[in-house]
């Protein structure tokens, strides 16, 4: 289901950060987020990685995983999985319709009739698979941040573990502007006495980060002091606490992955017995983990990655250089208008032979012209919208690299992997 039409009118609703409505109308609901484990992870890049090499592990193991990550690429189903299954359409539309009655009551009694729209997308869609996996029973439910920590609508949950894969520079008008303000929103996820795993930061993030800890009575796990992994995906080793494991392998792309991967194993080791993971089952899970959109090869000369800020473009542009130079390469850009995307072309510039500026349909998206206006100075021209822009530089002698906004790359895979509608 590319939208469903509940979805689509809370959009109206637009961005609204704080936790009172999510804990009134998830208190309407029966508190479903309160009925299983739950594993939570923030991070500027990396968390939705994370996401799914903890759930690929603990689905190995045999546990029945609810996940849930944002955004969706293609289907909004995406946002609401049992492992590696999203929700169908139709159990999603039942959730919603029967949801929505709860929502309809709520807002009458509490929030009162002045507010049409008293949810926003991300708080309902949230709140849906939170009921989905109380309807399915889960284990244990992996839940990837929206965006911060402290005001995200999943702040909510009462997690076992916690985890900040990294922080960087994007959110910065919501988040703050330097990476000190965006780790102290992402802090906020930390809970007095749960054990947080944290990825590798800067200097000025990991001050805030230990000092929230500090004030919090919060035990972390640091990289590089507690765990740590040294390879690439075809063979790194990790190190943790009384634990080594050695040739581990990963199915993800980019050997970034393997600093991941070393999140996603602290977290595993840090569970309770009732949620041990064997070393079968820790090895099959990384190795068969997946993040669509993700330095994901779609057509041999056609890779997709979801790079919107400099992290992501330093990551992509490493990826690139590990690459034979044997054909001309092709950026294919696009970008919302909250997003540096001037940073993210500079960054790649150097790894391609030219830039073009695309569009995909989004609301938020730049048009190619504003895309080039705000290059200037750059080798940059027009390309149209996506699917323009792969029919004309997919010629068969050019590597096509389309990156920019998770959207675009969204629309681009569906596209190419499931063909135009």
């Amino acid at each position: 289901m590319t939208e469903h039409p509940l979805l689509a009118a809370l959009a109206r609703a637009g961005m609204k950060m704080g936790l009172a409505r999510m804990r009134s109308y998830l208190e309407w609901l029966g508190d479903p987020h309160l009925q299983y484990p739950v594993i939570h992870i923030a991070g500027t890049n990396g968390k939705g990685s994370v996401c799914r090499m903890v759930g690929a592990i603990l689905e190995e193991q045999g546990f029945k995983v609810g996940i849930t990550t944002s955004p969706h690429l293609q289907e909004v189903n995406e946002r609401i999985r049992i492992g590696t299954t999203s929700i169908s359409d139709g159990e999603l539309d039942g959730l919603l319709r029967r949801m929505d009655t709860v929502r309809r009551a709520w807002a009458s009694a509490v929030v009162g009739p002045t507010e049409a729209f008293p949810l926003t997308y991300f708080e309902f869609s949230t709140a849906a698979a939170f009921q989905h996996f109380a309807d399915q029973k889960v284990d244990v439910a992996v839940v990837e941040v929206g965006m911060g920590g402290r005001l995200d609508a999943s702040n909510v949950c009462a997690p076992l573990a916690t985890a900040i894969v990294s922080v960087g520079l994007d959110h910065t008008e919501q988040l703050g502007p330097d990476h000190g303000s965006i780790a102290a929103e992402k802090a906020g996820i930390l809970k007095a006495g749960v054990p947080a795993v944290i990825g590798p930061l800067n200097y000025q993030a990991l001050a805030v980060v230990r000092s929230v800890a500090a004030e919090r009575q919060v035990p972390l796990l640091l990289y590089g002091e507690n765990y740590q992994a040294l390879g690439s995906t075809d063979s790194f080793r990790y190190q943790g606490e009384g634990v080594v494991r050695d040739s581990l392998r990963l199915g993800l792309q980019g050997d970034h992955q393997v600093h991941n991967a070393a999140v996603a194993l602290r977290l595993i080791d840090l569970l309770p017995t009732s949620l041990r993971c064997d070393e079968n089952s820790i090895r099959r899970g990384l190795e068969r983990a997946e993040n669509s959109g993700r330095l994901e090869w779609v057509a041999p000369d056609l890779l997709l990655d979801g790079a919107h800020n400099p992290d992501g473009a330093q990551v992509l542009a490493h990826y690139l250089a590990r690459l034979p130079k044997d054909r001309p390469r092709v950026l294919l850009l696009g970008g919302g208008t909250d997003k540096d995307i001037r940073s993210v072309a500079t960054i790649l510039a150097p790894a391609v032979d030219r830039i073009v500026a695309t569009s995909g349909t989004h609301p938020k998206a730049r048009s190619p012209e504003n895309v080039v206006a705000e290059l200037a100075g750059l080798p940059v021209e027009a390309g149209g919208s996506v699917a323009d822009a792969l029919r004309r530089y997919r010629d068969g002698k050019n590597l096509v690299i389309l990156a920019g906004s998770l959207y675009l790359v969204g629309e681009a895979r569906g596209l190419v992997v499931t063909g135009p509608a």
